[in-house]
């Protein structure tokens, strides 16, 4: 049984030690593909592999068709849309994601790059606390509820809207559970947003909801680009010089951007929210023991593609 740790980013050579251990422990071969740079790379790799571990590589109907004895890939993270799930379907493959191993890094940047906005940039004017306002968590999954978290530490009012999490679940964590988005974006100065890109996701963050927003409103965007109206929030931004966007993925528009907004606007040069060591060796730890578990129990606990 040969399991393939494919990462053109590559895990921290802990997390590398502590995956292989776990692997190997449990009478599999372990397989290392780091940096690579050619997409050819990864399909010789892939060719005889039985398991895949990846991060934010792109897996495809050609790694799938390469790769003829893979039984389960696992994205070592939350998001998995670098990975082709009817593909994987349809070769009989098992994805797996990693929920919750990267949430505290990714709501801690949040609160970076919240901190940031609030108080200019830190470009020697006087900004404001956010002790006291209210923020809204857009999508309460796992990061959303340590967002939550930090929060409360901050002294903030905490609000969310989630149309899949129960109502009582989200007050049982001590937060407002809001009846409708526009009601949260009504209410709230700040908004994170937590949302997967799908279908009904895609370019739903725009004029409608953030035009709702109180004056002197950030909106912090740490989940896809791609959930993001950026016609739109240009547009709106023009209109509304006391609105913030803080984002971890730089936008398709992030010159234009830059450009119009130089101190309203911040992007990391990359996307960040997992760039923990911690986090990095969380998540590859994970993705070891659930393709074990997989393997020896049959265990889909964590199967995105039923």
């Amino acid at each position: 049984m040969k399991v393939l740790v494919a990462t053109s980013k590559p895990f921290a050579k802990v997390a590398v030690d502590g995956i292989r251990d776990i692997i190997e422990k449990a009478g599999f071969e372990l397989a290392l593909l780091e940096k690579y740079t050619e997409k050819s790379a990864l399909l010789e790799a892939a060719a005889d592999a039985d398991a895949m571990i990846i991060r934010s590589d792109v897996i495809d109907n050609e790694v799938f068709d390469a790769a003829k004895k893979l039984k389960i890939v696992v994205r070592a993270g939350a998001g998995y849309d670098n990975v082709d799930l009817a593909s994987a379907t349809a070769h009989g493959v098992c994805v797996m994601n990693t929920p919750g191993q990267n949430a505290n890094a990714v709501a801690e940047l949040v609160f970076g790059m919240l901190v940031y906005a609030v108080r200019n940039f830190y470009n020697g004017t006087s900004g404001s606390e956010l002790l006291g306002k209210k923020i809204g968590i857009h999508a309460f999954g796992n990061v959303g509820r340590n967002v939550a978290r930090i929060a409360k530490g901050f002294g903030m009012d905490v609000y969310a809207y989630d149309a899949y999490c129960p109502k009582d679940v989200i007050e049982a964590a001590g937060v407002h559970a809001v009846d409708n988005v526009e009601d949260m974006y009504r209410t709230c100065q700040v908004i994170s947003l937590h949302l997967p890109a799908t279908d009904e996701t895609k370019n739903s963050i725009g004029k409608k909801l953030v035009s709702l927003m109180p004056k002197n409103s950030v909106l912090v965007n740490s989940a896809r680009k791609e959930i993001i109206n950026e016609v739109e929030l240009i547009t709106l931004m023009q209109k509304r010089d006391d609105l913030k966007f803080v984002t971890d993925i730089q936008p398709a528009a992030n010159g234009k951007f830059a450009e119009l907004f130089a101190d309203r606007f911040f992007s990391t040069p990359k996307k960040m929210g997992a760039q923990t060591s911690e986090a990095n060796i969380n998540a590859g730890l994970a993705a070891a023991n659930q393709i074990v578990g997989f393997i020896n129990d049959g265990c889909t606990k964590f199967m995105v593609n039923r």
